[in-house]
């Protein structure tokens, strides 16, 4: 998942992720197991908007853990911690989002908590990171942000407690093995920096944030803890406190930066506009005083051809029009300086010929599936075809097909046993059959979600597979 498109090089915000001791670094699990599905989680940067094609949206790394299935657990304590608590912040919006993670579940619910101003809203949203309220939480995101979020931790649960990863008791509303607790948190209301009428950054300067893990509490089964740690779970609880003022102070005075968005009256904060920021100011660039605005297309198939044209003739600007206003806010906002940091990029040359597209519904959205595409390159015509469970590739005259049972063979090997071979079978057929491109609908016209298109590359792993699959796939990673 590639969030924002385009080019431009890397930005590289000042932030925790880069140091010692952060990402990768602890975390639970500590082993990778390779035979279990990657659910289809979204790759992490190293830091800013990277250079890729729109795709969807990568999170920032989180400072602490975010192994296989993102439990945070604090390393040693790193030698620079310049940056950390938004790090934190960042990184815990990012385990609750279920970016590639789903340490715990949510029941989407519908309502929104709102606040009056800049400051409450962003202190709203570190107090209940640190009353380790999973509801409150994301429903004080800003609520395209909060949908986008709550809808993936909800749809990952409930597969995994079918796939017995995850008890049937958890608690939906409660974070597992990880808290975070604030105390006397303190704002510079006169520092904050309005950037528009719509978006407001505020500057956390003082109060104390203690982090604390145990792996002990998290929500999996005695089941799944015995296949994949057979060995047992030998993590000791950790805990870490920082005080915010010394870590502003180690930042050469720069405050703890928390962007917050203005929906309907009332203030939220974002993440996505966070992170947007301290790219932004990574590279001592401005926000846009005007925005790329949106201009979707007539239907679900139209909006997939539209940008796979944009993209294949380098017209960033079209790509970020064709993003949810909604949920692309930020893209939208921050879109010119992303243009220009691109520069005149030249056409591939590649024409789009044909473009068939089917659709099913999804959550909140509609799905876009390839049922044919026939492109031009280099003087040669290149036809793509599928057919339930097999894809076909045609290059001048000559066919090859390559099917899920054919698939799953070379990924496995030809000795892997029967239960490995068909939960590979299963996983790659699901996917083969179900993947493609979500789009969603706002005032009549369709847009590309690139967040919902990854984000549901992972529900539909999880989907094609079955309980006795996943204690097959563990014992081939063995």
């Amino acid at each position: 998942m590639t969030y924002p498109p385009g080019g431009g090089g890397q930005w590289q915000p000042n932030d925790p992720y880069q140091q010692q001791g952060g990402p990768g670094s602890g975390g639970f699990p500590a082993q990778q197991q390779p035979g279990y599905p990657q659910q289809g989680q979204p790759q992490q940067p190293q830091g800013g908007f990277p250079q890729t094609n729109p795709q969807g949206f990568q999170f920032p790394q989180q400072p602490y853990g975010g192994g296989q299935y993102g439990y945070p657990v604090p390393p040693e304590a790193p030698k620079k911690r310049k940056g950390l608590i938004i790090g934190v912040v960042v990184a815990v919006l990012a385990v609750a989002a279920g970016a590639g993670v789903t340490v715990w579940a949510l029941n989407r619910g519908s309502t929104q908590a709102g606040a009056e101003s800049p400051t409450a809203a962003a202190t709203n949203l570190v107090n209940a990171i640190g009353k380790g309220d999973v509801a409150g939480l994301l429903t004080g995101l800003a609520p395209a942000e909060r949908d986008l979020m709550t809808t993936l931790n909800s749809e990952t649960t409930k597969e995994l407690q079918r796939l017995n990863v995850y008890k049937k008791d958890v608690d939906p509303n409660q974070i597992n093995g990880f808290e975070l607790k604030t105390e006397n948190l303190k704002f510079d209301e006169a520092g904050a920096e309005k950037v528009n009428d719509h978006l407001t950054i505020t500057k956390l300067v003082g109060g104390k944030v203690t982090i604390s893990s145990d792996s002990s509490k998290l929500p999996l089964t005695e089941e799944f803890i015995d296949l994949a740690f057979p060995r047992g779970m030998t993590d000791a609880p950790q805990t870490q406190t920082f005080d915010v003022a010394e870590l502003v102070k180690e930042n050469k005075g720069e405050p703890i930066r928390i962007a917050t968005v203005k929906v309907e009256d009332e203030w939220y904060p974002s993440l996505f506009y966070t992170v947007a920021d301290y790219a932004l100011a990574s590279e001592k660039l401005e926000w846009p005083k005007q925005g790329i605005p949106a201009r979707g297309a007539a239907s679900p198939g139209d909006a997939v051809r539209e940008l796979a044209e944009a993209s294949v003739n380098a017209d960033l600007s079209r790509v970020i029009e064709l993003l949810p206003p909604d949920e692309m806010a930020v893209l939208h906002d921050v879109g010119p300086v992303l243009v220009d940091a691109a520069g005149k990029q030249k056409s591939t040359g590649v024409k789009i010929k044909k473009l068939e597209t089917e659709t099913q519904d999804v959550e909140g959205a509609t799905k876009v599936l390839l049922k044919e595409l026939e492109v031009q390159a280099d003087g040669q015509t290149v036809k793509v075809t599928k057919d339930g469970e097999c894809y076909a590739a045609e290059v001048e005259g000559e066919r090859e097909q390559i099917c899920a049972d054919d698939l799953a063979t070379k990924i496995g090997g030809k000795k892997m046993d029967a239960g490995a071979k068909q939960a590979l079978t299963n996983l790659v057929k699901g996917m083969i059959a179900n993947t493609g491109v979500v789009t969603t609908e706002v005032d009549g016209k369709w847009y590309v979600s690139p967040i919902r298109s990854v984000t549901d590359l992972q529900i539909t792993a999880l989907k094609s597979l079955q309980p006795e699959d996943i204690k097959a796939l563990l014992k081939l990673a063995k």
